[in-house]
């Protein structure tokens, strides 16, 4: 008798039974993922496809998403995940679309990448972004007074860095964030398996693909940027807003996601911690499990008693 089908089997597939290698393996793993993410799409009012972000050069751009019925809104902020290298506002469009769903207004934005564009590039498209949408929110319905950050993998990363950067900004008042399994503390990040089942050589294969991350997003002078909380947003973390933190037991940046509430304890931010037992890294894209859609509800639920 056959073994049963894993839901991470498609995964399997795309991957060839080995991790990507470059920064080309790791956006044509991502674009392939698209398809099997976005599935389905939850209905939503409107839907505005790479507006230009004013105050950042030309490319840089966001996914408009408009909820049904009437506002105002609130506004979420949002940045996908990939490792500063790959990944746009279309390979988490569903994850976008689910909290427009809830009645969020969200800027899905699409932000410049390593190799071609290493920090702080990104991270200052990531700025940028929260102030223009602040500016623009009453455009599409949304209330600039309710605004949100938040993003997964890298982009948890990003708005956590991002949020703390804005904290005495006047032109924007950032009143909750979501870091979705993001990295907190580069000087801490080490290798390991995204996803059960792996053998050795893929373990090792790990540690080159964190390099290959790593290396391209701050190259080879890392070491002096480690501490900035641009980069490790875990040196000032006492100057994050109310923030939901969520990981999978299963995920190598576990002890990150953990890391990051024990400091918001400490300062006594308010927080909100939750450790998905079992669930792999990107676990939040992969409805056919559960607890995607349970934590997405989660996430909501959070934003709902800060953007009140």
């Amino acid at each position: 008798m056959s073994e049963a089908a894993s839901p991470l089997d498609p995964i399997a597939q795309l991957l060839g039974n080995k991790l990507p290698e470059t920064v080309e393996d790791m956006r044509s793993l991502l674009d392939g993922l698209a398809a099997l993410f976005n599935a389905g799409l939850p209905p939503v009012g409107a839907f505005h496809e790479k507006v230009p972000v004013d105050g950042c050069p030309a490319g840089v751009t966001a996914d408009v998403i408009v909820p049904e019925g009437e506002g105002p809104w609130p506004v979420l902020v949002y940045r996908h995940g990939g490792g500063w290298i790959c990944g746009s506002p279309t390979s988490h469009r569903k994850l976008a679309h689910r909290f427009a769903e809830a009645g969020h207004l969200v800027f899905n934005v699409d932000y410049r990448m390593a190799p071609e564009h290493p920090f702080p590039t990104p991270f200052e498209d990531c700025v940028e972004s929260i102030r223009w949408a602040a500016r623009v929110a009453e455009r599409y319905g949304g209330d600039p007074a309710r605004l949100a950050v938040g993003g997964d993998s890298a982009g948890g990363n990003l708005s956590a860095a991002a949020a703390i950067a804005l904290r005495d900004d006047p032109s924007v008042e950032i009143s909750a964030a979501l870091l979705i399994y993001g990295v907190f503390d580069f000087g801490t990040l080490g290798a390991g398996s995204p996803f059960p089942g792996m053998t050795p050589e893929m373990l090792a294969a790990g540690e080159n693909l964190v390099e290959l991350m790593v290396g391209s997003y701050l190259g080879a002078d890392r070491e002096a940027v480690l501490g900035d909380p641009r980069v490790s947003p875990i040196h000032a973390a006492h100057q994050l807003p109310p923030s939901h933190i969520v990981c999978g037991s299963a995920d190598p940046l576990a002890d990150q996601a953990k890391t990051l509430a024990e400091a918001l304890e400490k300062a006594g931010i308010v927080h909100e911690y939750v450790l998905v037992d079992g669930m792999p890294h990107g676990f939040a894209q992969m409805e056919f499990f559960p607890q995607a859609r349970q934590s997405i509800d989660r996430m909501v639920a959070f934003l709902a008693k800060h953007l009140s």
